[in-house]
């Protein structure tokens, strides 16, 4: 999460939308709520494969509606609250961001992840599966950091 955030700052700094290069606050809020929900993530993919252990493309079908029904809705209320929780800002403060930004991310995570997880659930045998989805949530965090932070200078 923060190297997606850190490449985000990046664009941002090129767009002339931040004064300066890198905020490191930003980054290490980023950091730390990446790690609670990588630890949220393995614990819940871990127990996926033990559940649903088979490669057949109803077990896969099965997984990405969990994923996207159940999972995907739970990470970004952890996300958005985490952050703006470590930015010392009050619940209603992201009860208001959920408002406005849970749908347009929804949506987006909707059309990215099952693609992507439908290539890691069907085709990809367990060990290549971690690296596969570590770059593929890198990109997905550049996204996430855009729609958590595009209107937090104005």
């Amino acid at each position: 999460m923060t190297l997606g955030d850190l490449v985000e700052q990046e664009f941002e700094f090129r767009s002339n939308k931040i004064p300066k290069r890198y905020d490191w606050t930003r980054a290490g809020h980023m950091f730390i709520v990446g790690i609670l929900l990588g630890s949220f993530y393995h614990f819940y993919y871990t127990t996926l494969e033990r559940c649903i252990p088979k490669v057949t493309m109803k077990t896969t079908v099965i997984k990405i509606l969990l994923d996207q029904a159940l999972v995907s809705p739970i990470a970004l209320f952890g996300f958005y609250c985490g952050v703006d929780y470590l930015d010392g800002k009050p619940f209603e403060a992201c009860k208001a961001e959920l408002n406005k930004k849970f749908l347009k991310t929804f949506t987006i995570d909707c059309m990215y992840w099952p693609p992507i997880q439908f290539i890691n659930f069907y085709f990809l045998p367990i060990s290549y599966r971690v690296l596969y989805i570590n770059v593929t949530t890198m990109i997905y965090y550049i996204f996430l950091s855009y729609m958590k932070h595009y209107d937090a200078k104005k």
